[in-house]
């Protein structure tokens, strides 16, 4: 067994020996490709997302060194009958050459890392196949003597194939060249592959419309095609998962649901919920899988209207976005809607095809955007976290005209009008407009108490002196009624051993205001 040539199933033998989540049906995918025109596979998804696990589950599999029959019979690629007689026919029979991109830049210098694989590649055959007649100027050649010399074509499987487009691009060029020269329209790829499987973060770069690599079928997290159940777990994998370690499913769901798709509405992040199965605890688990991207560098650029997006975002409004003009790399990044599909792929936001949108996912996620704009420095965050907090003090302080006129402002600069005049989008201006409250507060929406459930409720962090703000919101009522109803419905039982302060907040849209304005007002009583 190699490194590059034949891997063995060793890998995947570790993954099974702890608890698996079954994602073999994915082999039956690439299986039905074998020896067509759509050979050539590649599979975007982000970090946290299984990628790695996918790619030593195919090796174990294709690699004819190994016997890993054992591995897979008790699984769907050997007992569901539209796999079985496939399974059988491609189970050990190939050479697979494996190229983990992100290992290969860490064995050697950057601008010879296609050299690097070209050496390694050939020396392994060579010790395989000693009466292989090896070509020093045509890589590709000497795979076809290996072809002839076996009788069997290649799998290839690359893992992080896009490392280089993000991490060097300096060899992009000669990197993308390499790739063109083995996976291209012609007989030369014909020969040597029976298939190829790519997975990484990003979709192919585009050279202009096109894709750079043009001859792989492309599923990514905008279109992830029949690959979409092996995205990340189900709503079916995680109930299973919850009931077996005695976990709420609910609980999983509003941490780690969110991403959907057209024939599966619920995916979750796999990483995050086998972390919250093993410690027992819901929390987020997103910075401790890797060195995490740096999203305050992408919402702190330059770019028209991404903080207010953000800010938007986080107060749940779905924004619509332009995924079209993106390249698929980090370089070309150059306006709003290609950080936004940015996102989309990095696991960020979730996308919505029919409505065009994007949305954060879950709770997860919504954490990870909250540490990330308190740390932006930008001249807009700046401003944003200035108003926010001197919104906090004239709430605090009982400024009842104070707060209905920044209400009414942040109101009226949200992105999606036609959801303009309801109580949720009210909910979600009151989320914008107060975003700075992690420096006093913890937040708990629809917080059950008395005879019903408040709309939203801060509640002071140990460190702080505030009061406790209850805040009931009204649409075309009035502040006074929305007083009234958290008096009536005693909202504040839930906080009757709470030795301080608490302010009941009233806050009313009125749409129908005189003269077309779209009137805010406030009430601020002590309790």
């Amino acid at each position: 067994m190699g490194t590059y040539l034949n891997p063995g199933n060793s890998g995947f033998a570790e993954i099974r020996s702890s608890r698996y989540v079954d994602k073999t049906g994915l082999i039956g995918l690439i299986n039905r490709t074998i020896g067509t025109k759509l050979k050539l596979t590649c599979v975007s998804r982000p970090r946290r997302f299984g990628k790695s696990f996918a790619a030593q589950m195919l090796c174990a599999y294709y690699d004819r060194t190994c016997d890993s029959s054992a591995l897979f019979g008790d699984l769907e690629i050997a007992l569901n009958k539209d796999f079985n007689e496939a399974y059988k026919k491609h189970l050990n029979q190939y050479d697979v050459i494996y190229l983990d991109m992100t290992n290969i830049l860490g064995e050697t210098e950057k601008k010879e890392v296609v050299d690097y694989i070209k050496r390694k590649v050939t020396e392994e055959l060579i010790s395989a196949y000693p009466a292989l007649k090896a070509d020093e100027e045509s890589f590709s050649t000497t795979l076809i003597h290996a072809v002839e010399l076996t009788g069997s074509k290649f799998i290839a499987i690359i893992d992080e194939w896009d490392a280089p487009i993000r991490e060097a691009p300096e060899i992009e060029k000669e990197y993308l060249t390499f790739l063109r020269m083995l996976f291209k329209s012609s007989g030369t790829t014909d020969k040597i592959f029976a298939a190829a499987y790519m997975t990484g973060i990003l979709p192919i770069k585009k050279d202009g419309s096109e894709s750079a690599i043009s001859d792989f079928w492309e599923y990514s997290m905008l279109e992830p095609g029949e690959f979409q159940r092996y995205v990340g777990f189900t709503e079916e994998d995680v109930r299973k998962l919850c009931q077996e370690s005695s976990l709420s499913f609910a609980e999983a769901k509003r941490w780690y649901d969110g991403y959907s798709f057209d024939t599966v509405t619920s995916v979750y992040n796999p990483y995050s919920i086998m972390k919250a199965i093993t410690m027992k605890k819901f929390k987020s688990y997103w910075r401790m899988s890797s060195a995490a991207d740096a999203l305050e560098d992408y919402i702190a650029g330059d770019y028209d209207g991404l903080f207010q997006a953000v800010l938007e975002l986080l107060g749940g409004f779905h924004i619509p976005v332009d995924t079209d003009g993106f390249n698929n790399d980090i370089a070309t990044v150059k306006n709003r809607d290609d950080v936004l599909t940015l996102l989309i792929h990095l696991g960020y936001l979730a996308y919505d095809e029919k409505e065009g949108t994007v949305r954060i996912p879950n709770e997860e996620i919504k954490i990870e955007f909250s540490k990330s704009v308190r740390e932006v420095k930008s001249k807009e965050a700046i401003k944003r976290m200035r108003e926010s907090s001197q919104l906090i003090l004239d709430t605090v302080q009982m400024n009842e005209d104070a707060v209905a006129e920044q209400i009414e402002k942040i109101h009226g600069e949200v992105s999606d009008p036609l959801h303009y005049s309801n109580e949720q989008a009210l909910r979600s201006v009151i989320q914008i407009a107060y975003y700075s409250y992690p420096d006093y507060y913890l937040k708990f929406e629809e917080l059950p108490s008395g005879e019903g459930y408040a709309d939203i409720v801060y509640f002071p962090k140990r460190t702080s002196q505030m009061p406790v703000l209850i805040i009931e919101l009204k649409w075309n009522q009035s502040a006074e009624g929305a007083i009234a109803q958290i008096k009536n419905k005693r909202y504040f039982d839930s906080l009757k051993d709470y030795g301080g302060d608490i302010l009941l907040v009233g806050i009313n849209y009125d749409k129908n205001a005189k003269k077309g304005r779209r009137k805010h007002t406030c009430r601020i009583e002590k309790l």
